[in-house]
């Protein structure tokens, strides 16, 4: 891929390692019956969709617009869920639904005389919160204390289930296949003796599948074993960041270069604008031909273009000093990356464009200008 003609700040997707992932995917389908969900939350480029809906089932959403864009871009399964839904967006949802779940009961007893007068075959189910924490950073943690998302056993025990064929659980965070079978333990110990009279189960998301050290044979067996456990029930995974996983980059240019107290380089990019976990996780994003700070010759901390004091990507060694014009390449931006940028500051945009490895090409499949700025506005 070369990159030295890339306009930037761009975000460039590569099909090949997408269609790579999406193999593996298939590969957990094949193997053990469950359904393979496109979160759109964390990956929601619809440019790829043709290439994703080959391989999957369908979409995640979490909100009336990524309904309505996984109905008309993707054309498969929408799977909705929310920690709340607004009565004035019931009927939208519905209108791309084929599945709909609920965070609490009352949610549920608000809307299920509109689910079943929709005019169409909506499977409702409820998110439950099995109270057994995987993640280790709280901001991540579904299942942290005080956690408003899913309904607690001592809260669900004693409802009336009628209507509701199915449920959800999302506990993990980038984790590997052991945190879903030690979570699966505790799903089944607390509410397995309502499954027998479900039709469907949800796994969530945050399975890190397409990680180089992912046990897969161990996500395999661990479904497999729940399947011949709960023959009739239908199993749903939903990962979003496991898609797209080391298949984008974000290309940037060094703008100038300061001084105070090291060597600062500006970017015609941001942290705060086009890549905000970088300063929400927090993390350091790798840089090709960069290291750690000291290890190589130059080091430079690497700023944003935003007045924000802290926009500021991190501290990194190069071989060359850097100078204006200088382009860095972002490794592992396509998740997470273009759902969440934003327009602070006015900053333009990164465009984003996609790879094809049987041509060469890197095309440009849309680019932002004052419009899409000003259109968020009033």
């Amino acid at each position: 891929m070369n990159l030295n003609e890339v306009e930037t700040p761009c975000y460039v997707v590569d099909e090949g390692r997408l269609e790579s992932n999406l193999l593996r995917l298939d590969e957990v389908q094949r193997r053990t019956g469950a359904r393979i969900l496109l979160a759109l939350k964390g990956f929601a480029m619809f440019s790829t969709f043709p290439l994703i809906r080959r391989y999957l089932q369908g979409v995640a959403a979490s909100s009336l617009n990524e309904a309505r864009l996984g109905f008309e871009e993707f054309g498969r399964e929408v799977h909705v869920y929310a920690p709340a839904y607004r009565a004035d967006e019931m009927a939208g949802l519905l209108k791309y639904a084929q599945h709909m779940v609920f965070n609490s009961f009352h949610q549920w007893h608000c809307f299920k005389d509109l689910v079943a007068g929709c005019g169409k075959s909506v499977r409702c189910g409820i998110r439950v919160n099995p109270e057994h924490s995987e993640v280790k950073v709280k901001l991540y943690d579904p299942c942290a204390p005080g956690s408003r998302l899913g309904v607690r056993l001592e809260d669900f025990e004693g409802r009336d289930l009628t209507g509701i064929s199915g449920l959800h659980f999302h506990t993990l965070c980038e984790l590997n296949s052991d945190a879903l079978e030690r979570t699966l333990a505790v799903v089944e110990a607390r509410f397995g003796r309502y499954l027998s009279g479900m039709q469907w189960i949800n796994f969530g998301g945050g399975h890190h599948i397409t990680r180089p050290d992912y046990d897969l044979d161990l996500l395999c067996r661990v479904i497999e074993g729940f399947r011949k456990r709960y023959p009739h029930l239908d199993v749903f995974l939903e990962p979003g960041e496991a898609i797209a996983l080391n298949t984008g980059v974000l290309v940037a240019s060094v703008l100038d270069v300061v001084h105070n107290q090291m060597d600062i380089a500006i970017l015609d990019t941001s942290a705060a604008a086009h890549m905000p976990d970088v300063i929400e996780m927090p993390y350091r994003p790798n840089i090709i031909g960069a290291e750690k700070p000291g290890v190589k010759a130059y080091t430079y901390r690497l700023g944003g273009l935003t007045c924000l004091s802290g926009d500021v990507i991190g501290d990194y060694s190069f071989d060359q000093p850097l100078r204006a014009g200088d382009k860095l390449v972002f490794l592992d931006m396509a998740h997470y990356t273009m759902v969440k940028n934003n327009t602070f500051n006015g900053v333009g945009l990164p465009s984003i464009a996609l790879f094809t490895p049987s041509t060469g090409r890197i095309r440009v499949v849309k680019r932002f200008g004052y419009e899409d700025y000003r259109n968020r506005l009033s």
